[in-house]
This record gives C-alpha cells, sequence and structure tokens, in this order.
C-alpha cells in the first residue's frame, strides 16, 4: 500500500473505533441532514448530530439525538451524555451490517430511549420503533414518531 491509503486506512479504522460505527458515506451525511433539518422545524425539540451517549456502562453515537428543547450553555461542554435522549436516529452506512444496527437500537430502547428511527438510503425507508413494541415503516409521505410527535416528509429527506 502507499502512504496514502495506510494513512486513510488508519483514519477509517481510528473513526470507527473511536465512534463504534462506520465511517459514513456521502448519502449518509445528506440524509442525515436533511432529516435534521426535518426535525429541527419542531420548536419542542433539541437536534444533536453525532453526540456520544453513555448508556448503562457503554458508548454509543447515534447519527442523529433528539432531547427535549433545553437552552445552548457554551460556556459548559459535555463529552459523553448519559441522560437518554427521546429519539435517536441510526442511518444505514454502507458497510453497516443489520446485526450491528438492531443490536445498537435494542440497547437504546432498554435504556430509556423512546424511539429510534432506522434510516436506509438506498432503500429510501424509515422504520420507527418505539419502546412500547411498535413498529411501523414508512416509504414516502410523512413519517410520524408516535412516541414524540416528531415528523418528517421523505421527500425531503431523501432529495
Amino acid at each position: 500500500m502507499s502512504d496514502a491509503t495506510t494513512a486513510l486506512v488508519e483514519r477509517e479504522i481510528s473513526y470507527q473505533e473511536e465512534r463504534g460505527k462506520p465511517m459514513p458515506s456521502l448519502n449518509h451525511g445528506i440524509v442525515q441532514m436533511n432529516l435534521g433539518a426535518q426535525f429541527l422545524k419542531s420548536r419542542d425539540y433539541r437536534v444533536v448530530s453525532e453526540v456520544t451517549l453513555h448508556l448503562a456502562g457503554k458508548d454509543y453515537t447515534p447519527d442523529l439525538a433528539i432531547f427535549p428543547q433545553r437552552a445552548l450553555d457554551l460556556a459548559h461542554d459535555i463529552s459523553k451524555v448519559s441522560e437518554p435522549p427521546l429519539t435517536v436516529v441510526e442511518i444505514f452506512s454502507p458497510q453497516q451490517g443489520y446485526q450491528e444496527v438492531m443490536d445498537k437500537v435494542d440497547a437504546y430502547l432498554a435504556n430509556g430511549v423512546k424511539s429510534v428511527w432506522i434510516v436506509s438510503p438506498p432503500l429510501a425507508t424509515v422504520s420507527i420503533r418505539t419502546s412500547d413494541g411498535h413498529q411501523e415503516s414508512f416509504v414516502s409521505g410523512l413519517a410520524k414518531d408516535p412516541a414524540t410527535g416528531l415528523t418528517a416528509e421523505l421527500s425531503a429527506v431523501f432529495s
């Protein structure tokens, strides 16, 4: 391998090790920002990207975490949040396996998260699972979270 290739592989491994998830792709990033923009329409919630959650002694870094609205305190930052968010979003990356994502979904729901949005960019689908066992999938129109009332217009998310 060339030095540039070796450096790239080392950076990707570091990213995966640090966050416990594969490096995102271009489509992943676009869908993540589009979905975050949809969530920002609600003033009831604080939408956070790539924050590390420390739940039940383990670290998780979902693509998006949604908390009740809170003031922004720029003087005091938090590296790892131990309070479970209301909702988390996991977006499949090209290298990510189904079981890996579903294990995280189970962990979130077992540790106080009310709903998890599972997003598949290649299939342009969103599935929402809630802590009470409800699951619903959306392929078009308005996806609505039964636990929080959050909505997202899928044509805007996947464009």
